[in-house]
């Protein structure tokens, strides 16, 4: 039996993975989430010879050490943080209070033998990129604001404790990622949202900012592939489609999916936090994938169809 601790697994990433580690009968998986922005209904019906959920607070040791200590896991996914521009703009003490949180995660690790930590990053460690594809290794990190700031750190005490304790890591750098348990406080999901409801999409500046997204199957599959193959060792990986599309042309499509008589209206650009453009190099993932990623038009349908996510946002 391989004991897993996914922490922030009731959210959109961690719901989803926790699926399909779930699902494999090697598996034992704990959820810890402290339901801030998760929810449990994001997760699997519960069996308890697979996984458990238990509500608890990374940032505070005294939670975390007593599962930690109790389960001694082989593999550690931590996901935990407090996400999303505009939330963690207007909560910056909660974001740098998730150093605490990864600080916890580690020094728990490497006194119960843990074999290794999978850290999500995010491309908000690249800031405003100076060139794109933005590249693990070549691109540098000009991380701005706080959410930015306290990704970057936590991959350097990643590496740290890799140097001092030989704690090994995988450090993953999430680019935009949405799928059917992700909130309407994200872009995807909000237009998709708007448009059927015919309501106004709303757009922050004036929409020519550039985005890539990657279907939430796309990013588990690659986060799985790391750790059954054993790849990415004490290294990074963007994680992301390399497909450029700009916000409005990603609204424009999404009335046109939608066949939807909503209208695009613009909000003054956010102060910060904002890129202008992101594109990851993903040789990395695509190699680890050997397959093609599913298409942002294939991934909105796929959203259509999912009878919770239709629920989930009142349709």
């Amino acid at each position: 039996m391989i004991k897993i601790l996914v922490t922030g697994g009731a959210g959109n990433i961690g719901s989803a993975l926790v699926e399909k580690l779930f699902h494999n009968k090697e598996n034992f998986v704990v959820v810890v989430d402290n339901l801030s922005t998760g929810s449990i209904d994001k997760l699997p019906e519960q069996h308890s010879h697979a996984y458990t959920f238990i509500k608890g607070d990374v940032n505070n040791y005294r939670d975390i050490s007593e599962i930690m200590l109790t389960y001694k896991f082989d593999y550690v996914f931590h996901l935990a943080a407090v996400v999303g521009v505009q939330r963690t703009q207007e909560n910056p003490i909660s974001v740098l209070n998730d150093i605490d949180g990864i600080k916890n995660i580690l020094n728990l690790s490497k006194n119960t033998s843990v074999k290794r930590v999978f850290f999500s990053s995010s491309s908000e460690v690249y800031g405003e990129p100076v060139s794109l594809p933005q590249h693990e290794h070549t691109t540098p990190l000009n991380s701005r604001v706080p959410y930015a700031v306290v990704k970057n750190v936590g991959e350097s005490f990643c590496k740290s404790y890799q140097q001092e304790y030989n704690l090994d890591y995988t450090i993953f750098r999430f680019f935009n990622t949405y799928g059917p348990s992700q909130s309407t406080d994200f872009v995807l999901p909000r237009f998709i949202s708007a448009a059927l409801k015919n309501q106004d999409i709303s757009i922050y500046g004036d929409g020519l900012q550039t985005r890539t997204f990657t279907y939430i199957d796309d990013n588990i599959d690659t986060c799985l592939a790391c750790l059954y193959k054993n790849e990415i060792v004490n290294d990074v990986i963007n994680i992301g489609n390399d497909k450029i599309i700009t916000v409005i042309d990603l609204a424009k499509s999404i009335i046109n999916i939608t066949k939807s008589n909503s209208k695009i209206v613009h909000l003054p650009p956010l102060k910060d936090g904002d890129m202008t453009r992101r594109q990851p190099d993903n040789k990395k993932m695509l190699q680890l994938l050997n397959r093609n990623l599913i298409s942002l038009e294939e991934g909105i349908k796929l959203m259509l169809n999912d009878k919770h996510f239709l629920t989930s946002i009142g349709v």
